[in-house]
């Protein structure tokens, strides 16, 4: 094992590893806010179909996310298993939104329905598996100090949130001035070059032995053999933490997914301002920024569970209060504000919880898989994006939303109401209970002790 393994990560390539989670964001951002009301409101594309094209395409992230996985797991280059899919996912990612906003007007339902199950399938069940993957699995190859990891882990949230409050006003100021089309250029340009910088930037360590003089470390005979895959398999499958990253993915995203889907709509119908959606989806944000500073200090003195596990409580209160009056704008940008002070401890810490169960995993078993172990939160959180996404739109399609009606009824107004605070509070509840059972870091002291005796 090489002790070059140990070593943190300098500060250039802990942003460059935040700048490329913030390019993925950009995407989420668009999939989560935007693209349930592009369908409906602008492409004209039924409610109910739109909704069950979501779950639809869930149906390839369970394929495409182990494949992708076993595939970094035995991609072996002289840079890495990770960041040659980075490089692959850049220009992917910036035609695949351009790709997903331009539904031909022109056509008739049937075929604008077929190019949305292409287009919806191909960025998500493709495009952001080969990203969110490799992404996932590049922190566990940078390097094996898991306090180091929990600090990028936490730079690269703060600059996915200040990614995701430009992006969310930026989308909505686009499409609402200049359409769709030009909307999808400029995001889909930000989002491949945010990728890009973070292939070129990072490096793996892990894994890779010596650098002989090389820029880049040639890689171990580790990596050139690797372990037999049906044994990757079983070594995460067996992991009880996989299953929780999973569920993770899953309830954040719901979460996530169905208040950012919900706000356009509820913004545009139950408070009559279509434009507060930037101020919710935007401002709503900044305070995560701030939890997101003190969060290494608290993680590391208090553990990440217990930190996780605080903002998942304040997650629940923060839609349980909007019961207060559900049509007080500040009362909503105050929640939106909690909100964020709640979920900020979730997206960092997944990341470096993730690492950490993929160390425990080599530990019990002798068998690295990182992108095996990423794929559970890849495809949680796209699970969890498709639900949340499909939600909203499942509830108004039942309400009988009409999106060329210039006013909706009483029933599509209350189920807006309910979409929005119920259905999320109900899923941190089940967010809380399965940080609970996140108990992997007490066994890191014997994971270090098993690596200094390794090394030695």
């Amino acid at each position: 094992m090489n002790n070059n393994e140990n070593a943190k990560i300098p500060i250039p390539q802990k942003v460059a590893y935040g700048i490329g989670m913030s390019g993925g964001n950009v995407m989420s951002v668009l999939m989560s806010n935007f693209i349930t009301a592009y369908y409906t409101d602008s492409a004209l594309i039924a409610a109910t179909a739109i909704a069950t094209m979501m779950v639809v395409a869930r149906l390839f992230d369970g394929v495409s996310d182990f494949v992708m996985g076993s595939i970094v797991d035995r991609t072996n280059t002289k840079i890495g298993k990770a960041r040659p899919w980075l490089f692959a996912a850049a220009p992917l990612m910036m035609v695949g939104i351009i790709l997903i906003l331009n539904v031909p007007a022109g056509w008739a339902d049937g075929m604008k329905l077929v190019y949305a199950y292409v287009t919806y399938i191909f960025l998500n069940a493709i495009v952001y598996t080969i990203f969110g993957i490799s992404h996932t699995a590049l922190l566990p190859r940078m390097t094996r100090d898991s306090k180091d990891r929990t600090l990028a882990s936490t730079i690269a949230i703060i600059l996915q949130n200040l990614a995701q409050i430009a992006a969310a006003s930026g989308i909505t100021v686009l499409y609402l001035n200049l359409g769709w089309r030009t909307t999808s250029i400029v995001v889909g340009l930000a989002a491949g070059v945010m990728i890009l910088i973070e292939a070129l930037v990072c490096r793996e360590k892990v894994g890779m032995g010596d650098e002989m003089g090389m820029e880049e470390g040639e890689p171990s005979k580790e990596q050139h053999q690797g372990p037999p895959l049906i044994d990757q398999f079983k070594a995460v499958l067996k992991c009880r933490y996989f299953w929780l990253c999973l569920i993770f993915g899953v309830c954040t995203l719901v979460y996530n997914a169905n208040a950012a889907s919900c706000t356009v709509y509820y913004c545009t119908w139950v408070l009559g301002d279509a434009m507060y959606t930037a101020t919710l989806l935007g401002l709503g944000v900044a305070p995560s920024i701030i939890v997101l500073l003190i969060t290494p200090y608290f993680a590391n003195k208090f553990s990440k569970r217990s930190f996780m596990s605080v903002g998942a409580i304040l997650l629940i209160l923060s839609f349980v209060l909007i019961n207060i009056d559900p049509t007080n704008k500040s009362l909503l940008l105050g929640c939106a504000f909690l909100r964020n002070f709640g979920g900020g401890p979730m997206f960092a810490g997944i990341y470096a919880f993730i690492a950490d169960s993929a160390n425990y995993v080599e530990w019990k078993t002798g068998i690295r898989a990182e992108g095996l172990m990423a794929s559970s939160q890849s495809m949680g959180q796209k699970i969890g994006m498709g639900i949340g996404g499909a939600s909203v739109v499942w509830v108004l399609a039942a309400a009988g939303y009409d999106a060329t009606l210039t006013e909706q009824s009483a029933a599509v107004i209350s189920a807006l109401k309910f979409s929005y605070i119920w259905v999320d509070a109900i899923v941190c509840v089940i967010l809380l209970l399965c940080i609970l059972l996140m108990d992997v870091e007490k066994y890191l002291p014997q994971m270090e002790k098993a690596q200094a005796e390794g090394q030695n």
